[in-house]
């Protein structure tokens, strides 16, 4: 059975979580006390010297970047990787949500949630969810006329762009504001097998 390294509040690890569960692959979630230094321990280093989330062990095989899992699980299963000829417009958006928005909405959500309210800088913050709303704004672009990102059908394209605008804890995004997000947003939460990351993995903050 494949392994995440996981936590809940990870949306990075929300992406490798959801791929596994749709994609229908036999995996238990192993929980990282991220916040407490569990990643930077030297026990944790061993398996990933990057010291993040998530990481994936299948038998001897040690996998991290949730982008790297996602397709991992593609090319075992088949699944979720869209037509052969969206190949490329899939990895497009992958890496288009890794720099432009995952990367920018855990940083700002971590700012704005995680943090003592007296060490929130605000000024990052400020900075911060603008380049998220241009990010939301190509998102919601996008999705106008289509059900999903690339293709005819959900793929990991989707996943990875999806995952921290699932979560509850403000961070500058409001689904009403981006009718087509919105809409996507449902289409992908009515998906059989969908679920909300805190379903998925362990808390390190229990609500």
């Amino acid at each position: 059975m494949m392994k995440l390294h996981c936590f809940g509040e990870s949306g990075n690890a929300y992406k490798a979580a959801l791929t596994l569960e749709l994609a229908g692959v036999a995996w238990e979630p192993v929980f990282i006390d991220f916040f407490k230094g569990a990643a930077r321990s030297d026990a944790f280093r061993e398996i990933n010297p990057m010291g993040e989330a998530p990481v994936l062990v299948d038998g001897a095989l040690t996998l991290t970047q949730s982008g790297v899992i996602q397709q991992y699980i593609v090319d075992q299963t088949g699944k979720l990787g869209g037509a052969a000829q969206d190949k490329y417009e899939v990895l497009r958006w992958v890496l288009w949500d890794n720099h432009k928005m995952s990367s920018q909405a855990g940083v700002t959500r971590f700012l704005m949630n995680f943090l003592p309210e007296e060490k929130r800088p605000k000024e990052v913050i400020g900075f911060l969810q603008g380049r998220l709303q241009a990010a939301y704004k190509v998102l919601d672009d996008h999705l106008a006329g289509r059900d999903w990102i690339a293709g005819d059908s959900l793929s990991v394209a989707d996943i990875s762009n999806c995952s921290y605008l699932f979560y509850d804890e403000p961070f500058g995004f409001a689904r009403t504001d981006w009718p087509n997000i919105d809409a996507w947003l449902t289409r992908i939460s009515e998906t059989p097998g969908w679920k909300h990351p805190y379903d998925l993995m362990q808390r390190a903050y229990p609500g």
